[in-house]
C-alpha cells in the first residue's frame, strides 16, 4: 500500500507542497536510520513522496487510537511508539525492518516544533535503535515550516557510520556520544546556506 499511496499522491503533493531535496546521494542503498527535525504533520508526507525507497516512520501511539487512522498507518508500515517510556515492541519492530535492509525514519525531537525553527531537545531512541541494528544514521533538515505552494528545502547529510562502535558495549555514555554527533550533523545542515 505504501508504494500505491506514494504514486497516487505524488502529483498532487508536488503541486501543493513542492520540495527541493539536497544531498540525495547521501542516502545509503541498504539499511539506515533517517533522522529529521519536525515542524508539521506534512513532514513525513514530504519525505515519503520525495525519497522513493520505502520508509517505516515512527509515530506516537496516540495517532493509532481511532480505527481509520490506525488502519491507514498500519497499511503503510508506520511503527507505533509510546513516548512515555522505553517501548520495547516499537524497538523490536524498528530492528526487524532495519535487519531487512530498510529505512526507519524518526523525528528525534519526539514531537512537532510549534515554537521556532531551532532543534528541540532530542530523545535517545533513534541512536539506541541505530546502535543495536548497526545501521548508519542519516541526518536531515527541513529548512522552514512547510506551507502550501512554497518550496520546502530538505537537506540530507552524510551518513554517520557506527562501524567503530560495533565492538563497544552499549551504554548511556555511548548513546550520548553518538547522540551528540547526530545533533551536530543536523545543526550543520541547518546552518548550511549553500
Amino acid at each position: 500500500m505504501y508504494k500505491f499511496y506514494q504514486i497516487i499522491t505524488w502529483p498532487f503533493l508536488h503541486i501543493i507542497y513542492p520540495a527541493k531535496f539536497i544531498g540525495k546521494k547521501n542516502l545509503p542503498k541498504g539499511k539506515a536510520v533517517l533522522v529529521c527535525n519536525h515542524f508539521s504533520n506534512h513532514d513525513p508526507v514530504i519525505l515519503a513522496t520525495h525519497i522513493w525507497k520505502k520508509q517505516h516512520f515512527v509515530a506516537k501511539k496516540e495517532l493509532f487510537k481511532k480505527f481509520i487512522p490506525r488502519a491507514f498507518l498500519k497499511s503503510i508500515g508506520t511503527i507505533s511508539i509510546d513516548r512515555q517510556g522505553t517501548d520495547l515492541k516499537a524497538i523490536r519492530a524498528c530492528l526487524k525492518h532495519l535487519n531487512k535492509g530498510r529505512y526507519v525514519t524518526i523525528f528525534p525531537e519526539g514531537t512537532r516544533n510549534k515554537v521556532d525553527e531551532n532543534l528541540q531537545e532530542i530523545k535517545s531512541g533513534a541512536v539506541l535503535i541505530a546502535l543495536k541494528a548497526k545501521a548508519p544514521i542519516v541526518p536531515m533538515w527541513i529548512e522552514k515550516r512547510p506551507k502550501p505552494f512554497r518550496k520546502t528545502v530538505v537537506r540530507i547529510g552524510e551518513p554517520i557510520s557506527l562501524e567503530k562502535y560495533e565492538c563497544v558495549k552499549l551504554s548511556q555514555e555511548l548513546i550520548e556520544e553518538v547522540g551528540a554527533k547526530m545533533v551536530d550533523s543536523m545543526l550543520k545542515l541547518k546552518n548550511d546556506t549553500k
